[in-house]
């Protein structure tokens, strides 16, 4: 959630800083995330000024573009070709300079246009992120000042956001007048001047006539349910105090009318939904459950088919969306809507949830009232947008608020003792502190005796039922830091490494098994004669049981790896022909200078070992895809990435060939011990098991691992909200480049933006010379900041073709 300091001192005038406000709101229970001074626009507009055009021409060669002389106050007049149809001599304008970057990360450069240069642009209300209006470009009155920065001229403020987490049962501080009381009661017990205010609505006036009548066929989805119709509506942009209030929070603007919506949401934490009353068929709002399987199309142009237990508001024919969740295609509010019917209700949470959850679709609104809204809010936020929509869009009330409230929300009554209070919170704070905080938090005393009282809950707060919610809610705001800890306190420590290794050990193992790996344990002795003839895991080096019972298991393991052909052997013998496993064990050695006596010769860690063979059973839906090197390298790789490693910074060399026919050995930068190792195990290795079938192996040294683990710091940001871009190209190569050069040299070169390689296709044949091959590879390109444009891929692009035909003779084919 997002909170604004100017918005939230429309209703609490106080004189904290924001810093002090985010102290305060942590303290009484609304965690905060970060503080941060933001810009109502990003950037600021620097470079962007008050204007004037003095000369206005059309071009020669376009039959919509204008060739303008403009005076931006530096004395000289610039060319400025302009494609606005409203652009005309004598307006005074906002004037972006050569060198500005608008929101986007737009920069205004030096252009040719046409054949005539071009020296800075004239902007629109969409450019400057004040608005969304492209129909032209933003014309100011006469009086504007030329010069004027349009920082100054436009009363741009740097605004402090607060971001904070609430929990789920204080949906009543999702809003800033929740915020507002909650702080206000903090405020006042430690005697700070402040005041606090609803909105004042008191100017509301019903009108005459007959509006659209409401039908509640279902109470118990529906327990409060009001609208009124307003007629003679102007639908067009919000002014600009209301869209920076919006834009404070994150929120674009869209229109006048969706815009009050959003900001009485915000400010009351009430949601609202606002239809176009000329589309509501019979004249009459229907509130009613859905039939079985009845369709809607949502305002995100998608078919839905209704449950009979999801609640929906229609008119005498159809429904027009899906209460309290999503609004509908047919009956939203357009540009040429004149007549609207506004909506405030009170849903129930339980019957909110199901349908959001069914449905998939979490919203501001379906958020609230899942949590429990306040009954009691609704006439309040109903009125406060009208009112707005009288002032914003010219509108006319017809006729008087229709309400359907058969049952009132009775506030839940609670016996409070105050000595028992105190004993609960361990310090005596006084009656005159218990019953300040409980009316400053808008509780109201039905009955007070000398020892205690009868309060009644307010509608607002959804999760207080007992004594105990009462003095949870006046201990946030009396503090918990105030209460002194005891002087002796009893606990048991439990000394736990950071990070555990058993909790690593697991997620490793969660991992394998949730990519159809099956877990195997073997047993620490083996064959010795397995070692016999093998360089990498050499006979001498194994560790011998002084008494073995069998030739079979005579020697402690050097490796995973063969105690895993043996199961495989094992399976396919048993016509299991396709298997995903893997282990976690100790590995044991004799070090090369010891002599075998002494325990400080010898060598034991752990390790994780995978396994691949086989291809899965055929099936009419799918045609299977035999297991490959590649496909244990994915598993590996993605495995590696999960704990902090970069890949494409690692030192890779061949894998051991009395092991593997080929692979991969990883290593760590600056490192000389093997992280992990993989490959195609060497087909006459597997031939000593009775192995025909290729055989897929990888094993993982577990401490150098867990070395990375322990250096791993997890960061977290948010996903990005702009798309991805996909480009190939084909390019020509020699036989000694390998795609991870490729690769490395591709991110080297385009690190901001690229954020994907991958290689599709190669390609070797008589239509391409000898000692040259084909690489098809793909590259996906992203910016965080904005969308990217066709210029922006191209420049990339052309920046890694140059770097490959540098670097690597790479020729595009």
């Amino acid at each position: 959630m997002k909170l604004s300091y100017n918005w939230l001192k429309d209703y609490l005038e106080f004189d904290l800083t924001p810093a002090q406000v985010a102290e305060a709101i942590t303290s009484i229970g609304i965690e905060v995330d970060s503080l941060e001074e933001q810009e109502e626009i990003p950037g600021g507009l620097e470079g962007v000024v008050v204007a004037e055009v003095v000369e206005c021409v059309e071009h020669p060669d376009s039959d919509h573009l204008h060739i303008t002389k403009v005076n931006d106050g530096t004395g000289e007049l610039l060319t400025v070709v302009c494609g606005a149809p409203n652009v005309a001599a004598g307006e005074k304008v906002l004037f972006a300079r050569i060198g500005t970057v608008l929101p986007g990360d737009f920069k205004i450069k030096k252009s040719k246009i046409r054949g005539v240069e071009s020296f800075g642009m004239i902007c629109a209300d969409d450019e400057l992120g004040i608005g969304n209006d492209h129909s032209g470009i933003k014309v100011l009155p006469s009086d504007a000042l030329i010069g004027t920065p349009a920082k100054e001229y436009l009363h741009l403020k740097t605004e402090a956001v607060i971001e904070y987490e609430i929990t789920a049962n204080r949906v009543d501080a999702a809003s800033h007048i929740g915020v507002a009381r909650d702080l206000y009661a903090y405020l006042k017990l430690n005697n700070i001047p402040c005041k606090f205010s609803y909105p004042d609505v008191s100017a509301f006036k019903e009108g005459t006539g007959e509006g659209i009548k409401i039908d509640l066929a279902d109470p118990s989805g529906a327990p409060r349910y009001s609208g009124i119709t307003i007629k003679n509506v102007k639908v067009g942009p919000s002014p600009e105090w209301l869209q920076k209030k919006l834009l404070s929070i994150g929120l674009r603007s869209i229109n006048n009318i969706v815009d009050i919506s959003n900001f009485v949401l915000f400010e009351l934490g009430q949601p609202l939904h606002t239809f176009d009353a000329d589309k509501i068929k019979g004249g009459k709002v229907v509130v009613r459950r859905a039939a079985e399987d009845e369709p809607i199309k949502t305002l995100d142009e998608v078919d839905r088919k209704l449950s009979a237990s999801d609640m929906v508001i229609a008119n005498v024919e159809e429904p027009m969306c899906i209460a309290g969740v999503f609004g509908g295609f047919d009956s939203g509010v357009t540009e040429t809507t004149t007549n609207v019917f506004l909506e405030s209700a009170y849903f129930d949470p339980g019957s909110i949830r199901k349908t959001s959850k069914r449905h998939t679709l979490q919203t501001d609104a379906s958020f609230r009232y899942e949590r429990g809204a306040d009954p009691d809010i609704v006439p309040m936020a109903l009125r406060r947008a009208a009112l707005l929509i009288q002032e914003l869009a010219g509108g006319e009330i017809v006729g008087k608020v229709q309400e359907v409230y058969p049952e009132p929300v009775a506030k839940k009554l609670i016996d409070i003792d105050y000595k028992r209070i105190e004993k609960f919170i361990g310090k005596e704070i006084g009656k005159d502190t218990i019953v300040s905080i409980l009316e400053n938090l808008c509780y109201e005393f039905v009955e007070k005796t000398a020892t205690g009282a009868k309060v009644a809950a307010p509608t607002y707060m959804v999760d207080v039922y007992r004594e105990c919610d009462v003095i949870e809610e006046i201990l946030r705001i009396y503090g918990y830091n105030n209460i002194p800890l005891p002087q002796h306190m009893k606990m048991s420590v439990n000394a736990t490494p950071s990070p555990e290794p058993e909790a690593v050990r697991n997620s490793i193992s969660n991992f394998l098994a949730a990519n159809g790996f099956t877990e195997t344990m073997n047993n620490s002795l083996t064959k010795g004669d397995y070692y016999e003839g093998l360089k990498t895991f050499p006979a001498e080096r194994s560790v011998h049981i002084v008494n073995p019972l069998s030739s079979d298991l005579n020697v402690m393991r050097q490796t995973l790896i063969l105690n895993g052909l043996e199961v495989v052997a094992y399976n396919i013998n048993r016509q299991v022909y396709f298997l995903k496993t893997f282990e976690y064990g100790s590995v044991y050695q004799k070090l090369p200078e010891g002599d075998g006596k002494t325990l400080e010769s010898y060598e034991e860690h752990p390790c994780f070992a995978l396994f691949m063979t086989g291809t899965p059973d055929k099936s009419w839906q799918t045609t299977p895809k035999k297991g490959d090197f590649f496909q244990l390298k994915g598993y590996l790789e993605l495995l590696l990435k999960r704990f902090g490693a970069d890949i494409y910074q690692m030192r890779c060399s061949a894998a051991p060939s009395d092991i593997f026919s080929e692979g991969l050995e990883y290593k760590l930068p600056g490192q000389e011990k093997q992280l992990a190792v993989l490959g195609t195990v060497n087909p006459a290795l597997a031939r000593k098991f009775g192995i025909k079938q290729p055989v897929f192996a990888a094993e993982i040294n577990w401490p150098v691992l867990f070395e990375l683990v322990k250096r791993d710091k997890v960061a977290f940001k948010e996903l990005p909200k702009f798309p991805e871009v996909r480009r190939d190209l084909a390019l020509l190569l020699d036989e000694s480049v390998s795609y991870a050069d490729l690769q490395a040299s591709s991110f080297r070169a385009a690190k901001k933006l690229l954020k994907q390689v991958s290689l599709f296709d190669v390609y070797r044949g008589d239509k391409i010379a000898a000692g040259k091959k084909q690489y098809a590879m793909s590259f996906v390109l992203q910016d965080v900041e904005k969308t990217l444009t066709d210029e922006d891929v191209e420049r990339v692009m052309n920046k890694l073709l140059a770097t490959f035909q540098n670097e690597f003779g790479a020729v595009l084919r």
